[in-house]
């Protein structure tokens, strides 16, 4: 399953991370739609708003089909026949759909056949592993190069920063009964998690053990992702033969900080050690996670746009540890051994 995810990136970086080619060979960001709603979090749950990528002919009949939006909108999927005044109402959760059950359930099926298709953005998301009653979170992500935190020159058209994930989901627009503003929603869809992440999984008591661990539907490239959001060129039986796990994912440990829903800092993805005497060094995906949050940290005033959520009243700060992300995360990067965010095998 999908129960957390982080997305950090300003709202200006996120548009540039999000570029793409028009059927003209055109580079082109995505027009944000209710950008300023939009909030970066190093720890975002269900109910909370996310960014997503849609086709603009959802919001406007007479556009290009591959012509990509940005939208915010809230995770957990009310589906646009709920009759009730309040979605909060709904019986059961909608934060994820199952591959195998989402043309079959009410609640995704008629949305899907109207190719209401999205992806949903974000820096990675977290799963969790119980073992001898501790939960262990770890974050999961497409592997990083050295460009995702080299330094980019004015003019630069390619985006040179992280590497979001983009996961498949489907959204839905509900109208309330009495009238008012429409809500926008989404689910992520998962599948059987690769033989990567069901190390993860295998060491959980699971209630649900007999399905086998879940994980989210990962598009790995532009091509996917075109297919995926390009309703009117690509049929649902078409674009639903995307959905499969992928191999190309790396992850590493973090802190139990993560585990409350409050934590919302870049201590959420610090790698950790596991167990005292076990050593790591750096891969190239933690090197550049390691630029990554020293940037975010750093609050330079020449930075066009400051990457690190603004705190509102709802996030309750736990107090931090005493070194900060970034010195955990030297300390973690400079040490030798195995290393930690790599893929592992079944």
């Amino acid at each position: 399953m999908c129960g957390r995810t982080a997305c950090s990136l300003g709202a200006d970086n996120l548009r540039r991370a999000c570029a793409y080619r028009d059927r003209g060979g055109r580079r082109r960001q995505p027009e944000w739609i209710g950008g300023e709603r939009y909030r970066p979090s190093y720890n975002k749950g269900p109910q909370s708003s996310g960014p997503v990528l849609l086709s603009r002919r959802h919001l406007q009949q007479d556009a290009d089909s591959s012509e990509r939006v940005l939208m915010d909108m809230r995770w957990g999927l009310v589906p646009s026949w709920f009759k009730q005044d309040d979605p909060s109402k709904m019986q059961y959760n909608t934060s994820n759909c199952r591959s195998d059950t989402m043309l079959k359930k009410s609640s995704y099926k008629g949305a899907l056949l109207k190719g209401k298709r999205c992806v949903v953005l974000a820096d990675g998301f977290y799963e969790w592993q119980q073992q001898s009653g501790v939960k262990q979170p770890y974050f999961i992500y497409f592997p990083q190069t050295k460009d995702a935190v080299a330094e980019e020159k004015e003019g630069d058209e390619e985006w040179r920063g992280w590497r979001l994930l983009t996961m498949a989901g489907i959204f839905d627009c509900w109208e309330p009964p009495a009238g008012g503003e429409m809500l926008y929603t989404y689910t992520i869809i998962t599948v059987d998690a690769s033989k990567d992440v069901s190390f993860i999984h295998h060491r959980q008591v699971r209630a649900d053990r007999e399905a086998g661990g879940q994980m989210p539907a990962i598009l790995d490239g532009d091509e996917a992702i075109r297919k995926w959001l390009d309703f009117a060129e690509v049929p649902t039986q078409e674009a639903v033969k995307l959905i499969q796990p992928t191999e190309n994912i790396v992850f590493h440990p973090v802190s139990t900080f993560v585990n409350s829903i409050r934590n919302n800092a870049p201590e959420c993805l610090t790698p950790i050690e596991l167990g005292a005497k076990k050593e790591v060094k750096a891969t190239p995906s933690s090197k550049a996670m390691l630029g990554w949050l020293k940037n975010s940290q750093e609050g330079s005033p020449q930075k066009k746009e400051n990457d690190l959520p603004r705190w509102t009243s709802q996030f309750i700060h736990s107090p931090s540890p005493k070194k900060t992300s970034a010195g955990i995360l030297q300390q973690w990067l400079g040490k030798e051994g195995e290393p930690a965010a790599k893929k592992r095998k079944a």
